[in-house]
């Protein structure tokens, strides 16, 4: 008996799936991985390589950055803040997604500003911005290196 093998020549392309490293938010540092709110666009993808959106500012209307839609985490470089979701996917130290908004005071002291929805608070590294839902826990942060008077944000 005869055994013939016909190889053909595939021709797909193969495309790499991009590995991040979990996610590691330390909101008192204000960094995530070590990336800074004001960290360039080239060193976000380099260290973290799976966003799924990129906009370089084109416009003052535009809020240019790297997005993470999977992870509910998105770097708007071009205003300097990293924005944080309640679906966020990664590591937060401390812990403060779904903490009560009256157990915060031990770990960040007062407020330097005050609204209904949301309280910020002035940091090393310029401004964190906690928001909260109807029952007071929190479902969103803003790390961002500017101070409360010079923060610009995204709608």
């Amino acid at each position: 008996s005869v055994l013939v093998i016909i190889c053909q020549p595939v021709f797909a392309q193969l495309k790499p799936q991009l590995r991040c490293p979990t996610f590691e938010v330390d909101v008192l540092a204000g960094t995530v991985n070590g990336l800074l709110p004001k960290s360039a666009i080239a060193e976000i993808q380099t260290t973290l390589p799976c966003f799924t959106d990129m906009i370089v500012k084109d416009s003052a209307s535009v809020c240019g950055g790297v997005f993470f839609k999977d992870r509910d985490i998105n770097f708007y470089t071009d205003r300097r803040y990293i924005e944080i979701g309640d679906k966020f996917k990664g590591k937060i130290t401390p812990a403060l997604m779904g903490v009560s908004r009256t157990s915060l005071f031990n770990l960040l002291g007062y407020p330097k500003l005050k609204d209904t929805n949301w309280d910020a608070f002035q940091m090393g590294y310029g401004t964190l911005i906690l928001y909260y839902n109807k029952a007071g826990k929190i479902n969103k942060m803003q790390i961002c290196n500017r101070s409360t008077d010079a923060i610009k944000l995204c709608e």
